[in-house]
């Protein structure tokens, strides 16, 4: 009998990071590596540099990249495109999502699929069906699959749909900027307990978050907390229920030593 293969493994490295927005400098040196197989939680108060990493990674125009590298699997992936770094596995999950009237999700997700596939290796019977299961996951109703993207859901809705993008994608990493941001308890059990069934050995995500709330259902390998542009400090789950009962003020001294 054949042993299974064991899953490939993959890395995002972030080695001296610096970013800033508009000429003011946000990121003065983020140090970060993930692993496939791990979920990472990103932690820290407003205004410490967690969106701008994750817009930054993913390319958005705004974020320009001063210093540092970023690598996808040894692939510089500053040298890329937007476009080429989703191709190449990077995903990221919008804090904010926008909304697209005319494009309803269906055709949305759809696309994104076939963005990763050809007429002969698509399989959509397989297709639909992990898509009923998510949907089931999230509890969702698949008659927002008719609904224009985004177009009237509410909070919750929308933080749902960025992780239905997710799980059709199949990205190597996936960076979910604050999903549990303006979400209700169950909400936010719904959305964490999918994240967590999601996750697979051979991908990789970072989750960013203000609150220790989420965690419940994630349970992260490895915490970082981020504060004035850098990683503060980084420890285990233990770290985040810390966080929760000083909140982030405590860190602060370790900064210059981390």
């Amino acid at each position: 009998m054949t042993e299974p293969s064991a899953p490939k493994q993959h890395s995002l490295v972030v080695e001296d990071f610096h970013a800033e927005v508009a000429g003011k400098e946000i990121l003065r040196g983020v140090n970060l590596t993930l692993k496939s197989g791990e979920l990472t939680a990103l932690m820290g108060p407003n205004g410490s540099g967690k969106s701008t990493l994750a817009y930054a990674l993913m390319g958005h125009p705004k974020y320009k990249v001063t210093r540092g590298r970023a690598l996808l699997d040894g692939q510089d992936l500053l040298a890329l495109s937007v476009d080429k770094r989703a191709r190449a596995g990077l995903f990221l999950g919008f804090q904010y999502p926008q909304e697209i009237s005319g494009l309803s999700l269906s055709k949305f997700l759809w696309t994104s699929y076939m963005q990763s596939h050809t007429a002969e290796t698509a399989d959509t019977a397989a297709y639909d069906r992990e898509l009923q299961t998510h949907l089931g996951f999230l509890g969702m109703d698949s008659a927002l699959l008719k609904r224009s993207l985004n177009e009237g859901f509410s909070g919750g809705e929308k933080k749902r749909v960025e992780v239905l993008q997710m799980a059709t994608l199949h990205p190597i990493f996936a960076i979910l900027d604050e999903p549990d941001s303006g979400l209700d308890i169950d909400a936010v059990r719904a959305v964490g307990e999918t994240v967590a069934k999601l996750h697979r050995p051979d991908a990789g995500i970072l989750l960013i978050t203000h609150y220790q709330r989420i965690l419940k259902y994630v349970k992260p390998d490895r915490v970082h907390v981020m504060v004035d542009g850098v990683i503060a400090r980084s420890g285990g789950r233990e770290l985040a229920e810390e966080l929760e009962a000083k909140g982030y003020d405590f860190v602060r001294p370790a900064q210059a030593t981390a």
